[in-house]
C-alpha cells in the first residue's frame, strides 16, 4: 500500500458493537492493553499496514497516510522551521471516544503520539514522528444565551470563536490570529488585550473534557478537579488531551476606542515616556508596544530603531489621547490612527493578526516591578544591533497586571501573578538566510535575552510562547506551582505517554 486515504468501512451491527464496547472500556476501565509502557517514549519506526487499518476501522473519522490528499496541509506546523518533522499518519478525530481509541491504539503499537488544533507550538511540539492526533474537526462553538457560557470543541481555531462570539455580542478574553486552537491558547494561560480588566483566557474557564493516557473520558472540574486547576495554565499536551472547553463569557465593552500610532525617531525618549503613560493608565487599557530592530549599517545610514503601539481602550478616542498626551509632547507621532469602532469589528479588522507561516523563534519574560530605564537601555542597545536576516526581529511588550494579577498565584496553574509587562524577543528568517546568518541572529537573540532577563525580577517565562533554547524552564514556566503540577503528572500520565522536550515530568 502506497498512501492512500484510510476511512472506516461501513460496520456490520456486530462490528459497531465491538467499536462501541472498545469505547466504552476507554471511557470506564481503561484499554485492557495499556499495560505497556507508555508510548511518548516509545519507538516511531512504524506500525504494520494492518495496524493502520485496525486504526481506521476503530475510529469514525478518517486516518491519512503520507501521499494522502490533504496529509501535507495538516502535517505541516505553523513555525516552517519544523516542517520536516511528519507523521506516519494522521487520526483526524470527530469525539473524545475516537481520541481515547487513537491513544490506545498508539500505546498498544508503542507508537509515539501528538495532538494537533491549529499548530502553533512555537517550538514545534505538536510534530511527530508518529501518530498525530488532529481535533480540527471537532470544530463547534456554540453559546448558552441563558448563562453566557461558550463551549468550545477541542480543535477549535479562534476564527471560529470569533464568529460565535460575535453573534452573541460577547467576548471572553482572547488572542489576535484566527488560526490558532483554541486549546493551546487556553491551557497555557491565554493573554490578549481583555485581560487587564478581565484576567487570562484559562482563567474564564468553568469545564473541560479531557481524555487522559489510560483511556478514560474525564469531565473537569467534577471527576477531577486537581486536574482541572493544571488545565488552567499547566500548558497543552502535559495532562492528556482537552475535548471541549465551557468559559464564561462577558458582554462586549463599549464604547471600544483602537488605536495604532508609530514613532520612526529619537526612541531614546520617546519609549521611556510611553512605558510611564501606559503604566499610568487604567485596567481598560490593552496594548501592545513593538521596537523594530536595524542593523548596524541601517544605522549608519540614519534609520533607527522604531517604536510601535497598537491597542484598545473601553473608552473614547479623547480618552486615549489624554493618556499619550505626555508622549505626544516628547514625540509626534510618524502616524496616528484612533478610531471608535464596534468591538468584533475592532478586533477582526484593526486588531487582528494573520499568523503566517514562517521560520521563527520567540523568547519570552514577564517583568516584576516595571520596565526600567536600565531595561530601557538594553533593549535599545540590543536592537540597534541586530545581525540582520532576510525578515525581520523586534522586541514586543504586551502590558499585563490588572485583573490577571489580582488572581492568587496557586489559585490556578498560571503563576505568574506578578508582572506589569511581559516581554517577547522575536526572530523570524527565510530559505534565503544562509545557516551562518541564522546561527548569527540566534546568538544575538540568546545574549540579548542574557542581558535584558537581568532586570526582569523573577516573573519567568510564558509557557504558551514555549522556548526550546530555555535551560531552566520547568522553574520558568511553572514556579512555586511545579511541585503540585508534577503530583498530578504522576496521577494521570505516570509512565509519559504525552511527551516531548518540555513536557512536564511525573513527581
Amino acid at each position: 500500500m502506497k498512501g492512500g486515504l484510510i476511512r472506516p468501512a461501513k460496520l456490520s451491527r456486530r462490528e459497531f458493537i465491538g467499536r462501541s464496547a472498545r469505547a466504552i472500556a476507554g471511557t470506564s476501565l481503561g484499554f485492557s492493553f495499556l499495560h505497556a509502557a507508555g508510548c511518548g517514549n516509545g519507538t516511531a519506526s512504524g506500525a504494520s499496514v494492518g495496524a493502520w487499518w485496525e486504526l481506521a476501522r476503530l475510529l469514525s473519522g478518517p486516518v491519512l497516510r503520507p501521499g494522502d490528499h490533504g496529509f501535507i496541509r495538516l502535517a505541516r506546523p505553523n513555525n516552517l522551521r519544523y516542517r520536516s518533522v511528519d507523521p506516519q499518519g494522521i487520526a483526524r478525530c470527530l469525539d473524545a471516544n475516537d481520541v481515547a481509541l487513537a491513544i490506545g491504539w498508539a500505546r498498544q503499537h508503542r507508537i509515539a503520539l501528538v495532538a494537533r488544533s491549529g499548530g502553533h507550538s512555537y517550538a514545534g511540539y505538536s510534530t511527530t514522528t508518529g501518530l498525530m492526533i488532529d481535533l480540527r474537526l471537532m470544530n463547534q462553538a456554540s453559546v448558552d444565551e441563558s448563562s453566557g457560557i461558550i463551549t468550545l470543541g477541542g480543535g477549535v481555531l479562534n476564527d471560529a470563536v470569533y464568529q460565535t462570539l460575535q453573534a452573541s455580542q460577547v467576548t471572553v478574553t482572547h488572542g489576535r490570529c484566527p488560526t490558532v486552537g483554541a486549546a493551546g491558547f487556553l491551557l497555557g494561560g491565554g493573554i490578549g488585550f481583555n485581560m487587564r480588566g478581565h484576567a487570562l483566557g484559562s482563567d474564564g474557564l468553568v469545564a473541560s473534557e479531557i481524555v487522559t493516557a489510560d483511556g478514560r473520558i474525564l469531565t473537569l472540574p467534577n471527576d477531577d478537579s486537581d486536574l482541572f486547576w493544571a488545565c488552567q495554565g499547566g500548558g497543552g499536551g502535559n495532562f492528556g488531551i482537552n475535548t471541549s472547553f465551557s468559559l464564561q463569557t462577558f458582554p462586549v465593552p463599549a464604547p471600544l476606542t483602537v488605536f495604532k500610532l508609530s514613532w520612526a525617531a529619537n526612541p531614546d525618549a520617546v519609549l521611556p515616556a510611553l512605558i510611564a503613560a501606559l503604566a499610568a493608565g487604567p485596567d481598560e487599557l490593552g496594548t501592545r508596544v513593538q521596537l523594530n530592530a536595524v542593523t548596524a549599517s541601517e544605522l549608519a545610514r540614519g534609520t533607527d530603531v522604531s517604536i510601535g503601539l497598537l491597542g484598545q481602550l473601553v473608552g473614547t478616542p479623547s480618552d486615549v489621547a489624554d493618556i499619550f498626551a505626555p508622549v505626544y509632547a516628547v514625540a509626534t507621532p510618524t502616524q496616528v490612527t484612533i478610531q471608535q469602532m464596534d468591538y468584533w469589528d475592532a478586533q477582526l479588522n484593526f486588531l487582528g493578526l494573520p499568523g503566517t507561516p514562517g521560520e521563527y523563534q520567540e523568547r519570552s519574560r514577564f517583568f516584576v516591578g516595571g520596565f526600567g530605564s536600565q531595561a530601557i537601555a538594553t533593549a535599545l542597545e540590543w536592537c540597534r544591533d541586530w545581525p540582520g536576516t532576510s525578515t525581520g526581529a523586534d522586541m514586543v511588550l504586551f502590558q499585563t497586571g490588572g485583573k490577571v494579577n489580582s488572581i492568587a498565584p496557586d489559585a490556578t496553574a498560571f503563576v505568574h501573578r506578578n508582572s506589569e509587562w511581559l516581554m517577547t524577543i522575536a526572530l523570524s528568517w527565510s530559505e534565503r538566510d544562509s545557516r551562518r546568518r541564522i546561527d548569527a541572529n540566534l546568538a544575538w537573540q540568546s545574549n540579548f535575552y542574557s542581558a535584558i532577563s537581568t532586570f526582569a525580577g523573577d516573573g519567568g517565562a510564558y509557557q504558551n510562547f514555549i522556548d526550546p533554547s530555555l535551560t531552566d524552564w520547568q522553574q520558568e514556566y511553572y514556579g512555586a506551582n511545579l511541585p503540585r503540577l508534577q503530583q498530578v503528572k504522576a496521577a494521570v500520565d505516570p509512565t509519559r505517554v504525552f511527551n516531548f522536550p518540555e513536557a512536564i515530568p511525573p513527581a
